[in-house]
């Protein structure tokens, strides 16, 4: 199969061409390694190519009758929270290189279904960052324009699946990791509700239960039926939910009801929406009336601000103890990337009550997006603020990090945290991370599912995503629409050149 038929399936697809003797699952992997190498130096998604390993699992394999519902179909995993064993999950970091013990129950049921698994993705440093630009393996571009970022921190997914070397790939979203790129990117990207996909063995909840794995697709199908094979309870999970009635592969073959969708353009955090996200909702709105669909502007009554400083207030506290951990296990501080180090420093320095009472403001959040869902079926923003931006935008200056810097090693900084005299710095800090990405949040706060869809081009060519929220376990209902919106809006075949 060369790559211009290989890019007319997608993952579904594929594995009925490998069912039926069309093609071979070896022929599949090499037209993926082909491609990869083709684009690979110029848009940079793979951080650690994991070629013998494949062609090991295709010599497993029954090439007569491949097994699997998704048998002989080329597959990334995210290199953040999948473990492959006896292979790093490095995080994006030069100072994570210790082997996995064992598969993570991701990787297990991918296998399972017959994927075959020959590399993993870049992402940022402790994939803490909405952009992919690890010191460690390199910045990552978008296929669309490759002066821009492809989003993260699933960013290095997202760059191979529009770029065509696999159609879809894994990801995860703590903080709209997997809708975000989803969106600089043209895909689809859906984030399950917190419990939907086990996080084990090797942990229970990820990032205080924000962070939900998923996989980055071209197709809605390719989506539902990953959901199918992904999701369902582990030994030790923290919580069990309920299942769907049918197989997400099945309900997305029936037409939603009509629904009651809220809509906003608003920014959560006061910053300003670039006229294209809001063209981008608008149009959006128009084809769901156009569909039969209700639409009426409307928002949950949530503070943003605060719901920004309190989902912040978490990401800070992580990153100590993310590095604390490495340490123990012979990790090297000087290796993390030095603002890593400043934001563990900061961290460090923030009280635990502090964590407690932001925490506790989630449940205010969540009943609140509820009580929006008990007059609304669904609710649409903006996935982005602004368009894909350019490399580097958004990055502090050279010189306050230098300043950080040499702040934290002499210990002020600590100190300065430690007496609240730096509350402004790391409010800015949040301002200036969040005002292109304010709209994920919301999702990973309250543990519910959201979705972002390939709806909207800019004048200039650049994909734009738009996000459907929906309430607790619906996923169902989120996958059902986004099949009638790609029925009427196809997106597949829209593709970046090259």
């Amino acid at each position: 199969m060369n790559f211009s038929e290989y890019r007319r399936h997608d993952a579904v697809a594929l594995s009925a061409a490998v069912a039926d003797g069309r093609v071979s699952p070896s022929d599949l992997l090499d037209t993926a390694l082909a491609r990869l190498q083709a684009v690979g130096p110029q848009l940079n998604p793979v951080a650690r190519l994991l070629e013998a390993q494949a062609r090991a699992q295709l010599t497993s394999l029954d090439l007569e009758k491949p097994s699997g519902p998704l048998a002989g179909v080329p597959f990334l995993l995210k290199d953040a929270g999948q473990e492959l064993a006896g292979v790093p999950s490095s995080l994006g970091s030069r100072a994570l290189r210790r082997p996995a013990l064992q598969d993570s129950h991701y990787t297990r049921r991918c296998k399972a279904a017959g994927l075959v698994i020959f590399g993993q993705t870049n992402a940022p440093e402790l994939a803490l960052k909405g952009v992919t630009d690890p010191a460690a393996y390199g910045r990552t571009s978008n296929p669309w324009d490759p002066t821009r970022t492809p989003g993260g921190s699933s960013g290095g997914a997202a760059a191979a699946v529009a770029s065509g070397i696999v159609p879809m790939a894994g990801g995860g979203d703590g903080g709209g990791s997997i809708r975000i790129p989803a969106a600089c990117c043209g895909l689809v990207g859906l984030r399950p509700s917190r419990g939907r996909i086990s996080e084990g063995p090797a942990a229970g909840e990820v990032w205080l239960g924000c962070n939900s794995q998923g996989v980055i697709t071209r197709s809605v199908r390719d989506s539902a039926l990953m959901l199918d094979i992904l999701s369902g309870p582990e030994p030790g999970d923290p919580f069990v939910i309920a299942p769907p009635k049918l197989p997400y592969a099945q309900v997305i073959g029936q037409t939603p009801r009509r629904l009651h969708i809220a809509w906003s353009v608003a920014s959560p955090i006061g910053a300003e929406v670039h006229p294209e996200a809001v063209a981008a909702v608008r149009h959006s709105v128009t084809l769901l009336e156009r569909l039969g669909h209700r639409c009426e502007e409307a928002r949950p009554d949530i503070d943003g601000q605060l719901l920004a400083r309190s989902y912040l207030q978490m990401y800070f506290a992580l990153i100590p103890a993310a590095l604390a951990k490495a340490r123990a296990e012979g990790a090297q501080e000087r290796d993390f990337e030095p603002l890593t180090r400043v934001m563990a420093c900061l961290g460090a320095s923030q009280s635990g009550g502090r964590l407690v009472t932001a925490m506790a403001q989630w449940n205010d959040f969540g009943r609140a997006l509820g009580r929006l869902h008990a007059q609304y079926d669904l609710y649409l923003t903006p996935t982005l603020a602004s368009p894909p931006q350019p490399h580097g935008t958004g990055d502090p200056p050279a010189w306050q990090v230098g300043l950080l810097s040499a702040l934290r090693a002499s210990g002020l900084l600590g100190l300065l945290g430690r007496a609240g005299l730096l509350d402004g710095a790391i409010d800015q800090i949040a301002r200036d991370n969040l005002r292109h990405m304010p709209f994920t949040q919301l999702a990973n706060v309250t543990g519910t599912p959201a979705i972002s869809l390939p709806l909207h081009w800019t004048d200039d060519g650049l994909p734009l995503g738009v996000q459907f929220h929906g309430p607790h376990g619906s996923e169902d209902l989120l996958l059902q629409l986004a099949a009638e919106l790609e029925a009427a809006q196809p997106w597949f075949n829209r593709l970046p050149l090259g």
